[in-house]
C-alpha cells in the first residue's frame, strides 16, 4: 500500500474514533439531561474535539486546496475555540449559581478581593472587590474574543479572496488576536483564583486543560513545523508542491491523531456521572408529577 493511502486510512480511523468517543459522551449527557444550563455549555465544549478532527480531515483530503480554503478551515477551528472559552466561563458561573442576566450573585462571594497583575494594572486597580460589575467585566473580557475572532476571520478570507493581503495586515491581525485571546484567558485565570475552593469539587483545572491542551498542541506544533521548514528539514521535492502544503498536511495529520486522545480525556473531565439519575428516583418523580 502506498504511504499516502496508509496516512489517509490512519487519519480516517482517528477521526472515526474521536467522533465515536465524543458522541458517546454527548449521548450520555443528553440521556441524563438534569441541569440544562450546565450541560448546554458542556455539550458545546465536548464538540470541540470532533470538530477539530473533522476540520483537519477535510483539509487533508483536499490537500491541494487554495490558500483561502485553508484559511477558512483554520477560521472554523479558531472561531469555535473562542465560543468554547466563553462557554467554559459560563459553566463556571453555573457551578457557582451566578446569573448576571438575572442579577443573581450569592452574598457569600460578594466583596472578595481580586488582585490584578501587570500589565492589567495599567488599566485596572491592583486590588478590586468582587461585585456584579466586576463579574460582568470578566465576562466582557471573554466575550470580546468571541466577537473579534469571527470579524478578523471574515476580513482575512475576504482579503485573500480578492488577492489584496499584504504582510503588514497579516501581522496586525495576528497581534490583535493574540492580545484578545490573552485577555480572554486572563479573565478565566482570575476567576479560577478567586473561586478555586468552591470550584474544586467540579475539577475545573481538568476541564480547562481539556480545552487549553487542544489549543496548545495545535498552536505550538504549527510553530515547530514552520521552523522545521525554515531550516530545510521539511522541504518539497517537487516544484509544483509548495512546502506550505506539506506543513499543512503534517499539521492536519497530527490534529486527527491528537483528537482521539482528547476525546478520551473529555470522558473523564466532563463525565456524565454527576448528572446520572437513579432509576428509582426518576420513577418516583414521574409518579409525583402524575
Amino acid at each position: 500500500m502506498h504511504p499516502a493511502q496508509i496516512i489517509l486510512w490512519g487519519s480516517t480511523l482517528c477521526v472515526m474514533l474521536a467522533v465515536h468517543f465524543s458522541m458517546k459522551l454527548l449521548s450520555g449527557h443528553v440521556l441524563n439531561w438534569k441541569k440544562p444550563k450546565e450541560q448546554k455549555a458542556i455539550v458545546i465544549i465536548i464538540l470541540m474535539a470532533p470538530l477539530y478532527a473533522v476540520d483537519s480531515y477535510v483539509g487533508l483530503i483536499n490537500f491541494f486546496g487554495s490558500e483561502t480554503f485553508f484559511t477558512f478551515l483554520d477560521s472554523i477551528k479558531e472561531c469555535y475555540e473562542a465560543l468554547v472559552i466563553a462557554k467554559f466561563l459560563g459553566l463556571m458561573y453555573s457551578y457557582l449559581n451566578i446569573s448576571l442576566s438575572k442579577n443573581i450573585v450569592p452574598d457569600e462571594i460578594k466583596g472578595r478581593e481580586i488582585h490584578h497583575s501587570f500589565p492589567m494594572t495599567l488599566f485596572q486597580p491592583h486590588t478590586t472587590r468582587l461585585d456584579h460589575h466586576t463579574l460582568k467585566l470578566l465576562k466582557s473580557w471573554t466575550w470580546q474574543f468571541v466577537v473579534l475572532r469571527p470579524v478578523c476571520s471574515i476580513l482575512m478570507i475576504t482579503l485573500q479572496y480578492f488577492e489584496v493581503y499584504p504582510s503588514w495586515v497579516d501581522w496586525t491581525i495576528t497581534i490583535i488576536l493574540n492580545i484578545s485571546v490573552t485577555l480572554a484567558l486572563y479573565s478565566l485565570v482570575v476567576f479560577y483564583h478567586v473561586f478555586a475552593k468552591e470550584l474544586e469539587p467540579h475539577k475545573p483545572l481538568a476541564k480547562f486543560l481539556c480545552i487549553k491542551g487542544i489549543v496548545f498542541f495545535c498552536f505550538w506544533q504549527g510553530i515547530v513545523l514552520n521552523l522545521l521548514s525554515k531550516f530545510g528539514i521539511i522541504r518539497s521535492r517537487f516544484a509544483w508542491l509548495p512546502v506550505e502544503r506539506i506543513e499543512e498536511g503534517y499539521q492536519n495529520i497530527l490534529v486527527c491523531l491528537e483528537m482521539v486522545f482528547f476525546s478520551i480525556y473529555q470522558m473523564s473531565a466532563y463525565s456524565v456521572a454527576p448528572y446520572k439519575v437513579d432509576g428509582k428516583t426518576s420513577v418516583t418523580s414521574d409518579k409525583k408529577s402524575k
